[in-house]
């Protein structure tokens, strides 16, 4: 078994990774999977004392991909957390105008297929500019914040930082995309907007809470089988390009 040695994010240029891109891949699969399959339906749990409690069954899977971007940054640093964003960011832009260029073909006689198609796969641009614009500002600020706080923190309680970074995150995400995506419409008043958005950061974050022993288990394996433990001490910050 390899020994964990704690180095600068710098210095893993060139060097094998074992597990990135597989980590990388898992990554993009579950944030296109979650904005596919779980984003438009709407479900209920029935909750003791409290009843029925509707919510959307995307949440069940979109918080793994803070999971992972935790992951990704703790193991492997920064720069390659970002680059996992921007390839999530390209895939899921891509997704969308695949979607647009399908639903709007033409229809051709005998298939009676197209109204379903745009019941799933319709979503207006409003909602995917929305959704777009708040993965990749959520997921940044996860990666910025918990790369901070392991320098600030040595690398001590892993715990404090997955959780206090989706909270900036998965914050930053909920204020960011039911606004931009509902906010005036006549369905959705203000004091009802103000309710999911609270519900669906609490449910979020909740998730990062009760998946903390699968994240050190992950992390924890990561790092003994790659024998890093990556500091950003010297990192570029910045979002706005993919450069490792």
């Amino acid at each position: 078994m390899k020994t964990i040695k704690a180095v600068d994010a710098g210095t893993l240029t060139g060097r094998p990774l074992r597990y990135f891109d597989l980590v990388m891949c898992a990554f993009v699969v579950i944030l296109l999977l979650s904005n596919i399959v779980g984003a438009e339906k709407r479900a209920v749990i029935h909750l003791p004392w409290i009843g029925d409690w509707p919510f959307g069954a995307g949440i069940l899977f979109f918080p793994v991909s803070y999971v992972i971007d935790d992951v990704l940054t703790e193991v492997y640093g920064y720069a390659r957390a970002r680059r996992a964003v921007w390839a999530a960011f390209v895939a899921l832009l891509f997704m969308a105008v695949m979607e647009w260029t399908v639903v709007h073909l033409p229809v051709a006689e005998g298939w009676n297929g197209q109204a379903a198609y745009e019941r799933v796969f319709g979503a207006g641009w409003r909602i995917i500019g929305a959704s777009l614009c708040a993965f990749w500002v959520g997921d940044i600020l996860n990666s910025f914040v918990l790369a901070k706080m392991k320098v600030a923190t040595n690398g001590r309680w892993l715990w404090m930082r997955t959780i206090g970074s989706t909270i900036v995150g998965e914050g930053a995400d909920s204020l960011i995309f039911y606004p931009l995506a509902f906010y005036g419409l006549p369905d959705w008043p203000v004091a009802a907007l103000g309710m999911v958005m609270l519900s669906q950061f609490v449910l979020k974050v909740s998730w990062e809470v009760l998946l903390t022993p699968v994240t050190y288990a992950v992390v924890g394996f990561l790092k003994r089988r790659e024998g890093i433990d990556v500091y950003d001490t010297d990192t570029d910050f910045s979002p706005f390009h993919a450069r490792v």
